[in-house]
């Protein structure tokens, strides 16, 4: 073969072994604390597309509900996480005050993403009656363990009229589960529920786009409070 077509031949080899490193480099993994958080896009469902690429400069919080609990019915406490931070935005201005975008990304497609910001007045509804039951003076050890436990975990009443929760924050539709697969967190087997879900998880990423904190459920009730969060920001965005 001759020097040149030798040197294109190795040209085009390189070419190729460039190309594989850009596509490995653009796939979804499971995210390393104080790496480079995955350039995900996907698109919203209040209209719009969302990028993480564009919020460069920003603080994001992505936040990856449970979603479905079973085959008939959503997971009550990913409504009351997503309404308690809505609550929390109109009276503190968090998202002002640390430079931050907060996104919910749902592992479904865009009418089951809508039937679940539609759900709303339902599952707040279900909540209060969790903490307060008809009489609970009947309810056994465990009955009573719940409902106290509810009430720990829940203080907050939301209203359970229609439209009543305000839609604040970007719900994205992870529609081919590229997302939330690439991220290690989509299962269809997990806290007793054998149903199409996503393991809750929390990413925070920086203003320069890594991964400074993050949280992968081992439970439904385990989540951190907005409180604990703010504490986290609070470091990220003050750190020296």
């Amino acid at each position: 073969m001759s020097t040149r077509l030798l040197s294109i031949a190795a040209a085009v080899a390189l070419a190729a072994v460039a190309q594989t490193a850009v596509a490995e480099s653009a796939a979804i993994a499971p995210a390393m604390l104080g790496a480079p958080f995955p350039q995900i896009a996907l698109p919203i469902a209040q209209g719009g597309a969302f990028s993480l690429a564009q919020l460069r400069g920003r603080n994001v919080l992505l936040v990856f509900p449970r979603g479905r609990a079973g085959v008939d019915h959503w997971c009550q406490i990913c409504h009351y996480q997503y309404a308690e931070l809505a609550d929390l935005e109109a009276a503190q201005h968090f998202r002002e005050k640390y430079n931050l975008e907060v996104v919910f990304v749902l592992p479904y497609d865009r009418a089951l993403v809508d039937e679940w910001i539609a759900k709303f007045p339902s599952q707040m509804a279900v909540i209060e009656g969790w903490k307060n039951p008809a009489d609970p003076e009947k309810l056994d050890a465990k009955g009573r363990h719940w409902m106290e436990m509810t009430r720990r975990l829940f203080p907050k009443r939301f209203s359970s009229k229609p439209g009543a929760i305000p839609i604040v924050f970007p719900v994205l539709i992870d529609a081919d589960r590229t997302v939330s697969k690439g991220l290690g967190l989509f299962t269809t087997d997990w806290d007793h529920a054998k149903v199409e879900q996503n393991i809750p998880a929390i990413y925070l990423v920086d203003a320069s786009g890594a991964l400074q904190f993050k949280f992968v459920s081992q439970n439904t009730v385990d989540r951190p409070s907005p409180d604990y969060l703010f504490k986290v920001i609070e470091r990220m965005v003050l750190k020296p």
